[in-house]
């Protein structure tokens, strides 16, 4: 299909264009299903730069299908060099819709400035496409890198360490074990949580969690007091 000259559009692709821009979030969201349903490469352009600034999570997870939809050599460059955006929803939208891409290609752009960025979401998505894309003889590096975050953020940023973690298998055990014995005891909840995700999914974490809560507020001095 050849992409829709900007200068060149005819109506009905202009009033899509200008509907994925609409004040109303559900008329946004019936653009981004048609930009889907009836996928063009002329709308790559579009649909990348709405991704950076919607507001709507369901919109915005609508303009990520709308992306899969498309063939991966054209979105993946484009979604490549939306990480490097000043913008951190840029960042994040565009790791996640390589995670639902997979497209292996795309695994040299999971930088470790993006696995260590400063902002929350986009670290999360920076470590759920990195599990989704990581070649296997990169596993290893990739653990510790992850692992090096340990006690990272608040609840939700450290379920997503851990389970970026987990999804790696058992070959995260090394890494776990190492933190384990960490003089940080906010570090060694989390890895306990960690290797507890690791062996039963459905249970252990909030119990680790809290531990680390409670050495937070207490102070890490008098951890071995509490214990007894």
């Amino acid at each position: 299909m050849v992409p829709i000259n900007p200068t060149h559009r005819n109506p009905q692709d202009t009033r899509l264009l200008d509907a994925l821009a609409a004040r109303n979030s559900s008329t946004r969201l019936e653009a981004a299903l048609a930009v889907g349903t009836h996928p063009d490469p002329g709308f790559v352009d579009a649909v990348v730069a709405r991704c950076a600034i919607e507001p709507d999570f369901f919109v915005r997870d609508m303009l990520t299908w709308a992306l899969t939809r498309l063939p991966s050599e054209i979105t993946v460059p484009k979604l490549r060099a939306e990480l490097r955006s000043e913008r951190a929803q840029a960042r994040s939208q565009a790791l996640h819709t390589l995670s639902k891409i997979g497209d292996p290609t795309a695994w040299s752009a999971i930088t470790r400035s993006l696995l260590h960025d400063a902002d929350d979401e986009v670290a999360r998505s920076a470590w759920r496409a990195a599990v989704v894309l990581v070649p296997d003889g990169e596993r290893e590096g990739l653990a510790a890198e992850l692992a090096s975050q340990f006690g990272r953020g608040d609840r939700e940023v450290r379920l997503s360490l851990s389970r970026a973690l987990v999804a790696l298998g058992d070959m995260v055990e090394p890494v776990l074990r190492t933190a384990m014995t960490s003089h940080d005891p906010v570090v060694r909840a989390h890895a306990n949580a960690t290797e507890r995700l690791l062996r039963d999914p459905d249970a252990g974490f909030d119990l680790a969690v809290d531990e680390a809560r409670r050495v937070l507020a207490l102070g890490p001095d008098r951890e071995e007091r509490t214990a007894c």
